[in-house]
């Protein structure tokens, strides 16, 4: 009996994935294995869901909608290898989640723009128990990831996640492998961990210097420094310093 999914909601910023040529390329791009700790964030309609479960022989899904999330329980009820978390994938301990899978996290979504960034960030905190990524994002958020130095799109995201990961454009995706068809055109990029990260790159002071470099692009990074160190200045004025 075909099930009847609920209409697409704006809030989640969904876009489901229909076309089977293309699901058929990312399955493949992601090339998982037998006892991989596959987990799928936001399955939606479940384009990928069966295969990934295939593929896998294992599959934890998170879904935040709890309408979709009643319609995959039904579906993969008969899958005793199928786990759903009904909850924001932005609330996930991912340290207990590859615990509990007993292995590093192999992580695969369709993310909406307005969550792709602040998961990336969220997930980046764990990623000593992530082994990799594969996302379908915005076309303009994937050239941000994978910018060169010196290119126009090169920037905070791009700044933040290199140290730990490693990106690659997997392939684009056009509007009309979705419905209802959006206004962009998507990529999946694969981000790959980094097996060591430096330690300056994990410290909060980090993530601080580069959020205030890139917001003010029309300043100089030694001056974005100083800005970061509003005491310090003052200090180095009352002891008659110059800079």
């Amino acid at each position: 009996m075909p099930l009847n999914f609920p209409r697409a909601r704006k809030r989640f910023g969904q876009h489901f994935l229909h076309d089977p040529h293309v699901i058929a390329r990312i399955i493949a791009a992601i090339g998982l294995n037998q006892g991989d700790a596959a987990v799928e964030i936001g399955p939606g309609q479940g384009a990928l869901t069966a295969q990934l479960l295939a593929a896998a022989g294992a599959l934890t899904a998170i879904e935040i909608d709890r309408d979709l999330a009643q319609i995959l329980r039904a579906r993969f009820a008969a899958q005793p290898q199928f786990e759903l978390l009904e909850m924001d994938a932005l609330r996930v301990n991912w340290h207990e989640l590859a615990a509990a899978r007993g292995a590093r996290l192999r992580l695969i979504g369709n993310l909406p723009y307005n969550i792709s960034t602040p998961l990336l960030f969220r997930v980046l905190e764990s990623s000593d128990a992530i082994a990799d990524m594969h996302f379908m994002l915005q076309k303009e958020v994937v050239d941000r990831i994978v910018a060169a130095p010196g290119s126009k799109t090169y920037g905070r995201l791009t700044v933040m996640l290199a140290p730990r990961l490693t990106a690659a454009r997997v392939l684009e995706v056009g509007a009309g492998a979705f419905r209802p068809v959006p206004q962009v055109t998507s990529s999946v990029v694969r981000l790959t961990v980094r097996a060591s990260c430096p330690a300056w790159a994990a410290s909060p002071l980090y993530a601080r210097v580069v959020a205030t470099a890139f917001g003010q692009r029309r300043k100089t990074l030694r001056t974005a420094k100083l800005t970061q160190r509003p005491s310090d200045r003052g200090s180095r004025h009352r002891s008659g310093g110059t800079g």
